[in-house]
């Protein structure tokens, strides 16, 4: 096994709170445990392709444990298999710069590359190992807690943390005004964020990708609220979520990549419920709140135990796996294993079952029983 003596780590994605908590922990382990020298790669794998690398010294790492964001910068427009590259007359065009990527890994002398992204970093992580033989381990990240193999990924609890306080934030307003009020969060194709903030915030509605919903539960429970002496509902809605035989709705497209970014289906649920019932709606989108700011202490922690086992896996030579939380321990697992099938909500999982328990509605229930359940 040859010996590493110098990796290089890069962000691609979303950014995720906890980012720059890996990045100190993957330096200061290289440092402090093995005598590692560590590249940083600006850009995600754009830096790769572009060149944009610096090391990364014990005082790069300095405060960056409570810091927001990614001090390397990311993109969700990075896959040098798919590199955006602009011709001289402005027109972009995607073409594969891989082999450029892995010029440049050869140049910097890396013996491994440390990739902290989600699905898409991560797939791309693998392809490297797979078909260019560069010696990869990754690092799962993404606040919507959807990658498979991994119980959490760091970000999630923040992100989390961010949609209650908005919960909170809406219930009084709601109250006052005696409105039905929506929050839409993000979370792509599974509604973690949406389901664990509905049952932490006291939501009444919670609409997640996994169950298409319609609308004549929603107004029974809004009905049987009103009964009951409260005349205001909050509703949590996730931002892939859909109406039974509806579509998801989409704010944009990137010209080049094609990539869809979801967004603004709760203005269209708002529209629906008032025309429907005569309620005062409000919609509150809560975007990238989720994604930015100081990560919570589950965060910082668990970001940074899986910066030191990633460090752990470089220096033993595992390459072409990531690590993953399993109880209470950090484990590894093929990187072929943990990318392509995304982690959704069972919608018969325990913790549905539990916010049905309570009262949540899901929009599947039947409008009858909805209406009884109030009392």
């Amino acid at each position: 096994m040859t010996a590493v003596r110098r990796v290089g780590v890069l962000t691609g994605g979303g950014d995720a709170p906890g980012l720059n908590a890996v990045i100190r922990a993957v330096v200061r382990s290289c440092k402090v445990a093995h005598n590692v020298n560590v590249m940083g790669i600006s850009e995600g794998f754009i830096g790769l392709v572009e060149m944009k690398v610096r090391e990364l010294t014990m005082a790069d790492a300095s405060g960056l444990l409570v810091r927001g964001g990614t001090i390397l910068g990311t993109t969700n427009r990075g896959n040098p298999f798919r590199y955006a590259y602009r011709r001289p007359d402005g027109v972009e065009e995607l073409v594969d710069a891989s082999g450029t990527a892995k010029k440049n890994i050869e140049k910097l002398g890396l013996d491994c590359l440390i990739v902290i992204g989600g699905d898409g970093s991560l797939s791309i992580g693998e392809r490297f190992w797979r078909e260019l033989g560069i010696p990869v381990v990754g690092v799962p990240k993404t606040i919507d807690n959807d990658l498979f193999a991994t119980e959490f990924t760091f970000g999630f609890a923040t992100a989390l943390e961010s949609a209650t306080w908005a919960l909170d934030c809406l219930h009084t307003t709601a109250e006052s005004h005696h409105r039905v009020m929506l929050l839409e969060v993000m979370g792509r194709e599974a509604g973690w964020i949406a389901l664990h903030a509905g049952l932490a915030g006291g939501g009444d509605v919670v609409l997640i990708p996994e169950i298409p919903f319609k609308f004549e539960p929603l107004m029974a429970k809004f009905r049987a609220r009103e009964r009951r002496g409260r005349p205001f509902s909050l509703v949590v809605v996730a931002e892939g979520a859909a109406p039974e035989g509806g579509a998801q709705v989409f704010a944009g497209e990137d010209a080049v990549t094609g990539w869809k970014r979801l967004g603004g289906v709760s203005y269209q649920i708002a529209r629906e419920i008032e025309n429907r019932g005569g309620y005062e709606v409000r919609a509150t989108v809560l975007g990238h709140i989720q994604r930015g700011g100081t990560p919570v202490p589950w965060d910082r922690i668990l970001a940074t135990r899986f910066g030191v086992e990633a460090v752990r896996l470089a220096v033993s030579g595992k390459f072409g796996h990531m690590v993953a939380l399993r109880g209470d321990r950090i484990v590894s697992v093929p990187l072929a294993d943990a990318i392509g099938h995304l982690k959704r909500v069972d919608p018969n999982c325990q913790i549905v079952q539990s916010a049905r328990s309570i009262g949540i509605v899901f929009g599947d229930e039947d409008p009858e029983t909805v209406d009884r359940s109030e009392g």
